[in-house]
């Protein structure tokens, strides 16, 4: 009997990652659109710098290892998006090429490329600056009822206490990143990705679920810390990668009751008001283990066979 062997996926489906990838795009699509409404042109601008950075460094990367180029795949631009959604509009040009490079070239590339790198690359880049540039990241566009132009201030996290409605967190009515504002074109996103079976619930219910209870028994304001933040951002897009985020459903719920324990901790205790990009990185870092024990298991004749 002949024996055939091969690198998996051993069965193939009709999606692609340049359909996949392509679908996370159009996902994202209407928090760019959000954002630009509410920051300005400035968003788009931010946006596109970091879409042509990842581009150029993947292929550059593709080039020097002597591969072919995988920047026409779009997971370049998924990361590109990403990251970019976790700055805010003022955020200087050279900041977001920086931070891009970094998550194409150090967390993405150097590591192998798609579906080798143990870190989400847009997380990694996020804190890469929050750590290395915090200066850029220290005020937010704020357009609370004030021209577009007109005032920086603090997310809502970061106050004392919050002068924002229910109404303006889900529209994005107040300071913050370009993808952390508008819950409504953030959900959407997510629900369409959930409806052509793109991404599932099973790390981002538990991830949003911990936070909840969480905070209430801590007698915070619940609804105030799931609207706030990049938890919304980080739960439906970054939570949901393939390649950092367990393989099983039940890796998948340890993974994000993981990630809303971490959250939570680090909203309450630590100095820093936001702890979404801390919890996923911490998080990333345990799934080959995670994946070890809830990878189902042969047995029988078909355990020994494999010993």
């Amino acid at each position: 009997m002949n024996l055939i062997f091969e690198d998996s996926p051993h069965f193939h489906g009709s999606a692609s990652t340049f359909k996949i990838m392509g679908a996370v795009c159009l996902a994202l699509v209407p928090t760019l659109i959000a954002a630009t409404w509410l920051y300005g042109l400035g968003a788009p601008l931010l946006v596109l710098v970091c879409i042509a950075t990842a581009l150029v460094s993947e292929h550059l990367c593709c080039a020097i290892m002597h591969r072919e180029s995988t920047a026409g795949d779009m997971s370049c631009v998924v990361t590109a998006m990403l990251f970019a959604f976790t700055l805010p509009a003022t955020c200087p040009f050279w900041v977001a090429v920086l931070g891009t490079a970094f998550a194409i070239v150090v967390v993405k590339m150097m590591f192998g490329g798609i579906g080798n790198n143990f870190a989400n690359p847009a997380v990694a880049a996020r804190i890469f600056v929050m750590v290395a540039l915090p200066s850029a990241l220290s005020s937010y566009p704020d357009v609370a009822g004030k021209p577009l132009d007109a005032i920086t201030g603090a997310t809502p996290l970061a106050m004392e206490s919050n002068p924002y409605s229910i109404m303006d967190m889900l529209l994005g009515n107040h300071a913050g990143a370009l993808g952390e504002t508008c819950i409504i074109t953030l959900l959407a996103g997510y629900l369409f990705l959930l409806a052509i079976k793109v991404v599932d619930a099973w790390a981002t219910l538990p991830f949003i679920g911990t936070v909840a209870v969480i905070m209430g028994l801590a007698g915070e304001d619940v609804v105030f810390q799931l609207l706030s933040g990049g938890l919304a951002l980080g739960a439906f897009f970054m939570a949901t990668d393939y390649t950092t985020t367990p393989m099983t459903p039940k890796g998948k719920i340890i993974f994000g009751i993981g990630c809303g324990l971490i959250t939570s901790l680090v909203r309450l205790f630590a100095a820093a008001p936001e702890g979404v990009a801390f919890s996923i990185l911490f998080m990333n870092m345990f799934v080959p283990l995670i994946d070890r024990y809830t990878r189902p298991r042969p047995v029988g004749g078909v355990k020994n066979a494999l010993v």
